[in-house]
């Protein structure tokens, strides 16, 4: 496998993601610590989603084999960002907003499970080192495009 492989740069994401879940437990009796917290993953984890389509999901959909792991992956983005716009909607770390926070965190720990242990080792039988290299640096020049998007959407 390569030195930066695309599932390599992926997994370092979501460990990110793991550590600000953390955080936002740690930070339930400070709200203005959560709401930084919290905006601060709605950020990453939407550039993130929006990269990881643009680049591995994107290769995935073109190959017959990898197609449907794709397609599945893409309808738990979909999740994930109808739980973000629930949580926009809510009164900031209410009753409701922590029983969406908790659905969609339990969802999103889900998703990143799947695709470590299933969806990543099955695509890498499929691509090159060569491939995993090339999305991973194509990843690494949209994403920070994607946090300003996201960045502009509160």
């Amino acid at each position: 496998m390569a030195d930066t492989s695309i599932f390599d740069r992926l997994k370092q994401d979501h460990d990110a993601h793991r550590q600000l879940f953390d955080k936002m437990a740690d930070a339930q009796d400070e709200p203005d610590r959560l709401e930084k917290l919290f905006e601060q993953f709605r950020v990453e984890v939407t550039a993130h989603a929006a990269a990881e389509e643009e680049t591995l999901y994107a290769t995935m959909l073109a190959r017959p084999d990898l197609r449907e792991d794709a397609q599945h992956s893409v309808s738990e983005h979909k999740e994930i960002d109808d739980y973000l716009e629930e949580l926009e909607d809510a009164p900031f770390n209410g009753e409701e907003w922590r029983r969406i926070f908790a659905d969609m965190k339990k969802r999103y720990l889900h998703h990143i499970e799947e695709e470590e242990e299933e969806m990543f080792p099955d695509a890498a039988k499929e691509l090159s080192a060569e491939e995993e290299e090339k999305l991973a640096s194509l990843f690494a020049r949209r994403k920070p495009a994607e946090i300003q998007r996201a960045e502009g959407a509160d």
